[in-house]
């Protein structure tokens, strides 16, 4: 088991330094949602990650803004996060999403520097 996960378990600081891509979606029509929420549970974060292979993968939705969702993907460091967004992965991945969604959705991407974090 590596240190950060060791450290993760046992409610520890984390090894800092850790990359997370994020990529933020907000939907056109919030009631796409129930179906968008579907897709990307049973085919999306699945393949993304197969593809992107992260330390863990989890996704959010905005309580401030119901159109919102949220994925974050980490990684050992932000190198490996920011070496994703350039791969024939995550290329067949957005035209994927593309395809499917258009123009419903627009998104961002984000890779994250991790710095601080902390538990009681």
């Amino acid at each position: 088991m590596n240190a950060a996960k060791y450290n993760r378990l046992k409610g520890k600081s984390r090894v800092m330094g850790q990359g997370i891509l994020m990529v933020r979606a907000v939907l056109a029509n919030p009631a796409d949602r129930p179906s968008f929420d579907t897709w990307y549970e049973k085919e999306h974060l699945p393949d993304a990650v197969k593809t992107f292979r992260p330390l863990r993968a989890w996704r959010v939705w905005s309580r401030s803004d119901p159109s919102m969702h949220i994925a974050f993907y980490e990684f050992e460091n932000t190198r490996q996060a920011e070496a994703i967004l350039n791969t024939d992965g995550i290329k067949a991945l957005i035209a994927e999403f593309d395809r499917v969604w258009g123009a419903k959705v627009s998104r961002t991407r984000e890779v994250l520097d991790v710095v601080d974090e902390r538990s009681s």
